[in-house]
Protein backbone atom coordinates (compact mmCIF):
# COMPACT_ATOMS: atom_id res chain seq x y z
CA UNK A 1 0.00 0.00 0.00
CA UNK A 2 2.85 2.73 1.21
CA UNK A 3 4.12 2.00 -2.25
CA UNK A 4 1.28 2.83 -4.14
CA UNK A 5 0.88 6.25 -2.15
CA UNK A 6 4.39 6.93 -3.29
CA UNK A 7 3.75 6.17 -7.31
CA UNK A 8 0.49 8.10 -6.79
CA UNK A 9 2.76 11.07 -5.37
CA UNK A 10 5.05 10.80 -8.18
CA UNK A 11 3.00 10.66 -11.02
CA UNK A 12 0.96 14.12 -9.53
CA UNK A 13 4.29 15.60 -9.86
CA UNK A 14 5.27 14.69 -13.21
CA UNK A 15 1.54 15.61 -14.33
CA UNK A 16 2.15 18.91 -12.48
CA UNK A 17 5.51 19.71 -14.12
CA UNK A 18 3.90 18.68 -18.12
CA UNK A 19 1.27 21.13 -16.95
CA UNK A 20 3.74 23.83 -16.07
CA UNK A 21 5.61 22.89 -18.94
CA UNK A 22 2.57 23.34 -21.77
CA UNK A 23 1.89 26.85 -19.86
CA UNK A 24 5.02 27.71 -20.16
CA UNK A 25 5.42 26.34 -24.11
CA UNK A 26 1.95 28.08 -24.69
CA UNK A 27 2.90 31.92 -23.37
CA UNK A 28 6.66 31.58 -25.19
CA UNK A 29 5.15 30.76 -28.34
CA UNK A 30 6.31 27.22 -28.91
CA UNK A 31 4.35 24.43 -30.70
CA UNK A 32 3.11 22.08 -27.92
CA UNK A 33 5.08 19.61 -29.48
CA UNK A 34 7.59 19.98 -27.54
CA UNK A 35 6.54 19.58 -24.11
CA UNK A 36 5.03 16.30 -25.13
CA UNK A 37 8.73 15.39 -26.76
CA UNK A 38 10.35 17.10 -23.06
CA UNK A 39 7.80 14.78 -21.29
CA UNK A 40 7.54 11.35 -22.80
CA UNK A 41 11.40 11.67 -22.61
CA UNK A 42 11.13 12.33 -18.54
CA UNK A 43 8.62 9.03 -18.52
CA UNK A 44 11.44 7.07 -20.15
CA UNK A 45 14.11 8.26 -17.58
CA UNK A 46 11.64 7.79 -14.31
CA UNK A 47 10.23 4.63 -14.87
CA UNK A 48 12.66 2.98 -16.89
CA UNK A 49 16.14 4.36 -15.84
CA UNK A 50 15.28 5.08 -12.67
CA UNK A 51 16.07 8.34 -12.55
CA UNK A 52 16.42 10.95 -9.59
CA UNK A 53 15.57 14.22 -8.81
CA UNK A 54 18.81 15.31 -9.35
CA UNK A 55 19.09 14.19 -13.23
CA UNK A 56 15.55 15.80 -13.66
CA UNK A 57 17.65 19.38 -12.41
CA UNK A 58 20.46 18.93 -14.44
CA UNK A 59 18.06 18.32 -17.55
CA UNK A 60 15.78 21.20 -16.70
CA UNK A 61 18.47 23.35 -16.07
CA UNK A 62 20.82 22.53 -19.30
CA UNK A 63 17.36 22.95 -21.66
CA UNK A 64 16.65 26.39 -19.84
CA UNK A 65 20.43 27.72 -20.62
CA UNK A 66 19.66 26.50 -23.96
CA UNK A 67 16.40 28.27 -24.44
CA UNK A 68 18.49 31.53 -23.44
CA UNK A 69 21.41 31.08 -25.54
CA UNK A 70 18.86 30.27 -28.53
CA UNK A 71 17.37 33.21 -27.71
CA UNK A 72 20.52 35.79 -27.51
CA UNK A 73 21.49 34.04 -30.67
CA UNK A 74 18.70 34.38 -32.63
CA UNK A 75 18.24 38.34 -32.01
CA UNK A 76 21.88 38.56 -33.68
CA UNK A 77 20.39 37.39 -36.85
CA UNK A 78 20.88 34.20 -39.24
CA UNK A 79 24.50 34.67 -39.72
CA UNK A 80 25.78 33.37 -36.23
CA UNK A 81 22.54 30.39 -35.50
CA UNK A 82 25.17 27.55 -36.92
CA UNK A 83 27.76 28.52 -33.82
CA UNK A 84 25.32 27.35 -30.95
CA UNK A 85 26.95 24.66 -28.92
CA UNK A 86 24.20 22.11 -28.73
CA UNK A 87 26.32 19.68 -28.83
CA UNK A 88 27.84 20.59 -25.21
CA UNK A 89 24.89 19.32 -23.45
CA UNK A 90 24.80 15.25 -24.68
CA UNK A 91 28.55 16.05 -23.27
CA UNK A 92 28.36 17.51 -20.22
CA UNK A 93 25.72 14.87 -19.81
CA UNK A 94 27.86 12.11 -20.30
CA UNK A 95 30.57 13.39 -17.92
CA UNK A 96 28.66 14.22 -15.07
CA UNK A 97 26.35 10.64 -14.98
CA UNK A 98 28.38 8.59 -17.96
CA UNK A 99 25.03 7.40 -19.02
CA UNK A 100 24.41 7.01 -22.78
CA UNK A 101 20.71 6.85 -22.81
CA UNK A 102 20.41 10.15 -20.82
CA UNK A 103 22.97 11.90 -22.58
CA UNK A 104 21.16 10.68 -26.05
CA UNK A 105 17.87 11.94 -24.56
CA UNK A 106 19.55 15.09 -24.03
CA UNK A 107 21.34 15.53 -27.76
CA UNK A 108 17.86 14.78 -29.39
CA UNK A 109 16.11 17.34 -26.60
CA UNK A 110 18.82 20.05 -27.39
CA UNK A 111 18.49 19.35 -31.11
CA UNK A 112 14.53 19.60 -31.24
CA UNK A 113 14.78 22.82 -28.83
CA UNK A 114 17.50 25.25 -30.67
CA UNK A 115 15.71 24.11 -34.36
CA UNK A 116 12.60 25.25 -32.76
CA UNK A 117 13.47 28.55 -31.37
CA UNK A 118 15.89 29.33 -34.38
CA UNK A 119 13.70 28.27 -37.03
CA UNK A 120 15.31 25.26 -38.65
CA UNK A 121 13.93 21.84 -39.93
CA UNK A 122 14.81 18.55 -39.77
CA UNK A 123 17.66 18.70 -41.65
CA UNK A 124 19.59 20.82 -39.26
CA UNK A 125 17.79 19.58 -36.78
CA UNK A 126 19.64 15.92 -37.60
CA UNK A 127 23.13 17.78 -38.03
CA UNK A 128 22.74 19.06 -34.00
CA UNK A 129 21.57 15.82 -33.14
CA UNK A 130 24.31 13.78 -34.63
CA UNK A 131 26.88 16.07 -33.90
CA UNK A 132 25.46 16.06 -29.88
CA UNK A 133 25.65 12.00 -30.24
CA UNK A 134 29.16 11.88 -31.24
CA UNK A 135 30.43 14.31 -28.76
CA UNK A 136 28.81 12.52 -25.87
CA UNK A 137 30.10 9.21 -27.28
CA UNK A 138 34.14 10.64 -26.82
CA UNK A 139 34.38 12.08 -24.33
CA UNK A 140 32.95 8.79 -22.51
CA UNK A 141 35.37 7.75 -19.66
CA UNK A 142 37.84 10.75 -20.41
CA UNK A 143 40.52 11.34 -17.67
CA UNK A 144 41.95 14.42 -19.45
CA UNK A 145 40.74 17.36 -20.85
CA UNK A 146 42.51 17.11 -24.37
CA UNK A 147 39.90 13.82 -24.48
CA UNK A 148 37.04 16.92 -24.11
CA UNK A 149 39.02 18.82 -27.49
CA UNK A 150 39.07 15.90 -29.47
CA UNK A 151 34.91 15.45 -28.67
CA UNK A 152 34.77 19.10 -29.79
CA UNK A 153 36.63 18.19 -33.21
CA UNK A 154 34.98 14.98 -34.04
CA UNK A 155 31.66 17.20 -32.97
CA UNK A 156 32.50 19.31 -35.91
CA UNK A 157 33.67 17.05 -38.97
CA UNK A 158 30.48 15.11 -38.35
CA UNK A 159 28.10 17.97 -38.88
CA UNK A 160 30.17 19.23 -41.26
CA UNK A 161 30.05 15.81 -43.11
CA UNK A 162 26.41 16.10 -42.19
CA UNK A 163 25.70 19.24 -43.76
CA UNK A 164 27.68 18.33 -46.87
CA UNK A 165 25.28 15.12 -47.34
CA UNK A 166 22.60 16.94 -47.25
CA UNK A 167 23.41 19.78 -49.21
CA UNK A 168 26.66 18.12 -51.41
CA UNK A 169 26.45 21.54 -53.50
CA UNK A 170 28.81 23.68 -51.55
CA UNK A 171 28.36 27.46 -53.61
CA UNK A 172 30.04 30.03 -51.61
CA UNK A 173 26.67 31.22 -49.20
CA UNK A 174 26.88 27.96 -48.12
CA UNK A 175 30.68 27.61 -47.08
CA UNK A 176 30.48 30.95 -45.40
CA UNK A 177 26.56 30.54 -43.71
CA UNK A 178 26.57 26.91 -43.00
CA UNK A 179 29.75 24.69 -43.42
CA UNK A 180 32.07 27.76 -41.37
CA UNK A 181 30.28 28.19 -38.45
CA UNK A 182 29.97 24.47 -38.22
CA UNK A 183 33.10 23.77 -38.32
CA UNK A 184 34.03 25.71 -35.30
CA UNK A 185 30.20 24.95 -33.25
CA UNK A 186 32.15 21.49 -32.08
CA UNK A 187 35.03 23.40 -30.93
CA UNK A 188 32.89 26.00 -29.22
CA UNK A 189 31.10 23.19 -27.66
CA UNK A 190 34.02 21.63 -25.56
CA UNK A 191 35.08 25.02 -24.30
CA UNK A 192 31.97 25.35 -23.25
CA UNK A 193 31.99 22.00 -21.58
CA UNK A 194 35.43 22.56 -20.22
CA UNK A 195 34.42 25.65 -18.24
CA UNK A 196 31.25 24.92 -17.40
CA UNK A 197 31.81 21.50 -16.15
CA UNK A 198 33.15 22.53 -12.46
CA UNK A 199 30.32 24.38 -12.18
CA UNK A 200 27.86 21.91 -12.69
CA UNK A 201 29.77 19.55 -10.84
CA UNK A 202 28.92 21.13 -7.68
CA UNK A 203 25.67 22.29 -8.39
CA UNK A 204 24.49 18.50 -9.05
CA UNK A 205 27.17 16.36 -6.28
CA UNK A 206 28.54 14.86 -8.99
CA UNK A 207 32.06 13.83 -9.49
CA UNK A 208 33.71 12.99 -13.12
CA UNK A 209 37.27 11.56 -13.82
CA UNK A 210 38.51 15.26 -13.76
CA UNK A 211 38.03 15.73 -10.15
CA UNK A 212 39.25 12.22 -9.38
CA UNK A 213 42.18 12.40 -11.15
CA UNK A 214 42.60 15.77 -8.89
CA UNK A 215 42.21 13.87 -6.09
CA UNK A 216 44.25 10.83 -6.49
CA UNK A 217 46.79 13.49 -6.66
CA UNK A 218 49.62 12.99 -3.39
CA UNK A 219 49.65 16.51 -2.94
CA UNK A 220 46.46 16.85 -1.56
CA UNK A 221 46.65 17.73 1.69
CA UNK A 222 44.74 15.42 2.94
CA UNK A 223 47.06 12.69 1.75
CA UNK A 224 50.02 14.37 2.76
CA UNK A 225 48.95 14.50 6.31
CA UNK A 226 48.81 10.88 6.19
CA UNK A 227 51.77 9.95 4.53
CA UNK A 228 53.77 12.24 8.00
CA UNK A 229 51.18 11.53 10.70
CA UNK A 230 49.99 7.43 9.56
CA UNK A 231 52.08 6.32 7.09
CA UNK A 232 50.83 2.77 8.21
CA UNK A 233 47.89 3.32 7.43
CA UNK A 234 48.77 5.47 4.22
CA UNK A 235 49.93 2.29 2.85
CA UNK A 236 47.63 0.23 3.88
CA UNK A 237 45.12 2.73 1.56
CA UNK A 238 47.98 2.23 -1.23
CA UNK A 239 47.38 -1.62 -1.34
CA UNK A 240 43.31 -1.46 -0.64
CA UNK A 241 43.49 0.57 -3.59
CA UNK A 242 45.39 -1.48 -5.86
CA UNK A 243 43.12 -4.14 -4.63
CA UNK A 244 40.06 -2.66 -5.22
CA UNK A 245 40.99 -1.15 -8.83
CA UNK A 246 41.94 -4.52 -10.16
CA UNK A 247 38.52 -5.73 -8.80
CA UNK A 248 36.67 -2.94 -9.88
CA UNK A 249 37.89 -3.53 -13.74
CA UNK A 250 37.05 -7.15 -13.49
CA UNK A 251 34.28 -6.44 -12.96
CA UNK A 252 33.03 -3.66 -15.17
CA UNK A 253 32.64 -1.10 -11.75
CA UNK A 254 34.17 2.65 -11.72
CA UNK A 255 37.88 1.96 -11.38
CA UNK A 256 38.90 5.21 -10.87
CA UNK A 257 35.85 6.14 -8.34
CA UNK A 258 36.98 2.93 -6.02
CA UNK A 259 40.66 3.71 -6.33
CA UNK A 260 40.38 7.39 -4.97
CA UNK A 261 37.66 6.09 -2.57
CA UNK A 262 40.61 3.36 -0.91
CA UNK A 263 42.88 6.62 -0.82
CA UNK A 264 40.43 8.33 1.62
CA UNK A 265 39.07 5.48 3.47
CA UNK A 266 40.75 5.62 6.70
CA UNK A 267 41.60 9.18 6.91
CA UNK A 268 39.99 9.43 9.98
CA UNK A 269 42.99 7.42 11.96
CA UNK A 270 44.80 10.47 11.39
CA UNK A 271 43.00 11.54 14.51
CA UNK A 272 44.76 8.72 16.65
CA UNK A 273 46.98 6.98 14.44
CA UNK A 274 49.21 5.41 17.63
CA UNK A 275 45.70 3.34 18.02
CA UNK A 276 45.98 1.35 14.95
CA UNK A 277 48.14 -1.70 14.42
CA UNK A 278 49.73 -0.40 11.14
CA UNK A 279 51.07 2.85 12.85
CA UNK A 280 52.72 1.19 16.20
CA UNK A 281 55.74 0.85 14.28
CA UNK A 282 58.19 1.21 17.70
CA UNK A 283 55.98 1.41 20.74
CA UNK A 284 53.55 -0.91 21.86
CA UNK A 285 50.23 -1.67 21.43
CA UNK A 286 47.82 0.86 22.93
CA UNK A 287 45.22 -1.60 23.28
CA UNK A 288 46.88 -3.74 25.94
CA UNK A 289 45.84 -0.53 28.39
CA UNK A 290 42.36 0.02 27.78
CA UNK A 291 39.12 -2.06 28.47
CA UNK A 292 37.74 -3.42 25.47
CA UNK A 293 34.35 -1.50 25.81
CA UNK A 294 37.26 1.66 25.57
CA UNK A 295 39.20 0.10 22.65
CA UNK A 296 36.11 -0.11 20.76
CA UNK A 297 35.26 3.14 21.22
CA UNK A 298 38.62 4.51 19.60
CA UNK A 299 38.38 2.33 16.91
CA UNK A 300 34.94 2.95 15.63
CA UNK A 301 35.33 6.71 16.07
CA UNK A 302 37.33 6.32 13.00
CA UNK A 303 34.33 6.09 10.45
CA UNK A 304 32.87 8.91 12.25
CA UNK A 305 36.20 11.61 12.28
CA UNK A 306 36.41 10.83 9.44
CA UNK A 307 33.70 11.98 7.58
CA UNK A 308 34.13 15.00 9.89
CA UNK A 309 37.80 15.44 8.13
CA UNK A 310 36.48 15.09 4.72
CA UNK A 311 33.33 17.20 5.43
CA UNK A 312 36.11 19.83 6.59
CA UNK A 313 38.62 19.31 3.42
CA UNK A 314 35.38 19.29 0.80
CA UNK A 315 35.41 16.31 -0.32
CA UNK A 316 32.30 15.31 -2.72
CA UNK A 317 29.64 12.96 -0.94
CA UNK A 318 30.32 10.04 -3.22
CA UNK A 319 33.98 10.22 -1.76
CA UNK A 320 32.54 10.68 1.87
CA UNK A 321 30.46 7.46 1.05
CA UNK A 322 33.10 5.09 1.20
CA UNK A 323 34.21 6.39 4.90
CA UNK A 324 31.77 4.75 6.91
CA UNK A 325 30.69 2.12 4.36
CA UNK A 326 33.83 0.84 4.14
CA UNK A 327 33.03 -1.19 7.63
CA UNK A 328 29.04 -1.77 7.11
CA UNK A 329 28.02 -3.09 10.14
CA UNK A 330 30.89 -5.80 10.56
CA UNK A 331 31.61 -6.83 14.40
CA UNK A 332 34.75 -5.71 15.71
CA UNK A 333 35.87 -9.32 16.02
CA UNK A 334 39.16 -9.06 17.92
CA UNK A 335 37.74 -6.83 20.87
CA UNK A 336 34.37 -8.78 21.08
CA UNK A 337 36.26 -11.73 21.67
CA UNK A 338 38.65 -9.93 24.00
CA UNK A 339 35.45 -8.75 26.24
CA UNK A 340 33.98 -12.36 25.98
CA UNK A 341 37.43 -13.57 27.49
CA UNK A 342 37.74 -11.28 30.33
CA UNK A 343 34.88 -11.34 32.13
CA UNK A 344 30.53 -12.07 32.89
CA UNK A 345 28.73 -11.77 29.63
CA UNK A 346 25.70 -10.16 31.24
CA UNK A 347 25.83 -6.79 30.13
CA UNK A 348 27.68 -7.43 26.72
CA UNK A 349 25.92 -7.18 23.34
CA UNK A 350 27.55 -7.91 20.47
CA UNK A 351 25.52 -4.75 18.90
CA UNK A 352 27.81 -2.73 20.78
CA UNK A 353 30.59 -3.59 19.13
CA UNK A 354 29.79 -3.38 16.00
CA UNK A 355 30.35 -0.19 13.16
CA UNK A 356 27.94 2.35 12.83
CA UNK A 357 27.63 1.46 9.09
CA UNK A 358 25.57 2.01 7.13
CA UNK A 359 26.04 -0.87 5.29
CA UNK A 360 27.73 -0.55 1.00
CA UNK A 361 25.30 0.94 -1.15
CA UNK A 362 26.85 0.67 -4.13
CA UNK A 363 29.08 -1.76 -6.16
CA UNK A 364 32.06 0.50 -5.45
CA UNK A 365 31.99 1.08 -1.24
CA UNK A 366 31.13 -2.61 -1.56
CA UNK A 367 34.50 -3.47 -3.05
CA UNK A 368 36.46 -1.50 -0.96
CA UNK A 369 35.11 -2.99 2.11
CA UNK A 370 36.41 -6.66 0.39
CA UNK A 371 39.59 -5.18 -0.33
CA UNK A 372 40.12 -3.87 2.89
CA UNK A 373 39.26 -7.16 4.99
CA UNK A 374 40.88 -9.01 2.74
CA UNK A 375 44.57 -7.16 2.92
CA UNK A 376 44.56 -7.19 6.59
CA UNK A 377 43.49 -10.65 6.75
CA UNK A 378 46.59 -11.91 4.01
CA UNK A 379 48.52 -9.33 6.23
CA UNK A 380 48.12 -11.24 9.24
CA UNK A 381 49.31 -14.37 7.41
CA UNK A 382 53.22 -16.20 8.41
CA UNK A 383 53.30 -17.69 4.88
CA UNK A 384 52.06 -16.36 1.88
CA UNK A 385 51.85 -19.23 -1.12
CA UNK A 386 48.87 -18.92 -3.45
CA UNK A 387 46.51 -21.39 -1.49
CA UNK A 388 46.47 -19.72 2.09
CA UNK A 389 46.39 -16.54 0.29
CA UNK A 390 43.05 -17.56 -1.87
CA UNK A 391 41.48 -19.53 1.68
CA UNK A 392 41.94 -16.40 3.37
CA UNK A 393 40.54 -14.29 0.35
CA UNK A 394 37.41 -16.68 0.06
CA UNK A 395 36.84 -16.91 3.63
CA UNK A 396 36.67 -13.60 4.26
CA UNK A 397 34.11 -12.80 1.90
CA UNK A 398 32.33 -15.52 2.34
CA UNK A 399 32.37 -14.67 6.32
CA UNK A 400 31.03 -10.51 5.04
CA UNK A 401 28.20 -12.48 2.90
CA UNK A 402 27.09 -14.29 6.33
CA UNK A 403 27.40 -11.45 7.88
CA UNK A 404 25.11 -9.14 5.45
CA UNK A 405 27.21 -7.00 4.96
CA UNK A 406 26.87 -7.31 1.33
CA UNK A 407 22.90 -6.88 1.27
CA UNK A 408 22.18 -3.73 0.48
CA UNK A 409 24.38 -3.12 -2.79
CA UNK A 410 24.05 -4.80 -6.31
CA UNK A 411 26.44 -7.31 -6.48
CA UNK A 412 26.07 -10.53 -7.86
CA UNK A 413 27.44 -13.76 -6.64
CA UNK A 414 29.07 -14.40 -10.38
CA UNK A 415 30.69 -10.38 -9.49
CA UNK A 416 31.70 -11.81 -5.96
CA UNK A 417 33.30 -14.49 -7.25
CA UNK A 418 35.35 -12.58 -9.71
CA UNK A 419 36.12 -9.92 -7.48
CA UNK A 420 37.27 -13.10 -5.08
CA UNK A 421 39.45 -14.02 -7.77
CA UNK A 422 41.25 -10.55 -8.76
CA UNK A 423 42.31 -10.04 -4.94
CA UNK A 424 43.93 -13.42 -4.67
CA UNK A 425 45.77 -12.61 -8.34
CA UNK A 426 47.00 -9.23 -6.84
CA UNK A 427 47.85 -10.54 -3.63
CA UNK A 428 50.10 -13.86 -4.81
CA UNK A 429 51.60 -11.36 -7.05
CA UNK A 430 52.27 -9.18 -4.29
CA UNK A 431 53.59 -11.60 -1.53
CA UNK A 432 55.38 -13.29 -4.28
CA UNK A 433 58.16 -15.68 -3.16
CA UNK A 434 61.87 -14.06 -3.93
CA UNK A 435 65.40 -16.20 -4.59
CA UNK A 436 67.27 -16.15 -1.30
CA UNK A 437 70.91 -14.99 -3.15
CA UNK A 438 73.66 -16.23 -1.29
CA UNK A 439 75.81 -14.25 1.31
CA UNK A 440 78.79 -12.50 0.23
CA UNK A 441 81.93 -14.63 1.39
CA UNK A 442 84.87 -12.52 3.29
CA UNK A 443 87.56 -13.76 0.93
CA UNK A 444 85.48 -11.94 -2.10
CA UNK A 445 85.83 -8.84 -0.24
CA UNK A 446 89.24 -8.76 0.11
CA UNK A 447 90.04 -9.67 -3.74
Amino acid sequence: MPNKFISINQSIGVAGSFLVLIVFCYFAGFPLIAPLLVFFCGIHLFYFKKANSRIFLHLSLLLALLVFAANAVKSYGHLIHFYLPVASLAMLTMLLFNDAQVSFIMALLGAVVACLILGFGLNEMLIFFLGGLAGSWRVREARTRGVVIEAGILVSVIQVICAFLINPVANKDIVIYTLKPLAFNGLISAFVVIAALKVFETIFGEITNFTLLELSDSSHPLLKRMVVEAPGSYHHSLIVSNLAEAAADAIGANALLVRVGAYYHDIGKLVNPEYFTENQLVVGNKHDELEPSMSRLVISNHVKEGVELAHKYRLNKRIVDFIPEHHGTSIMYYFYQKALAEGPHEGLNERDYRYPGPKPQSKETAIVLLADSVEGATRALEEHTLKRIEDVVRKVINNKFIDGQLDECNLTLREIDTIASSFVRVLSATYHSRIKYPEERSSDKNS
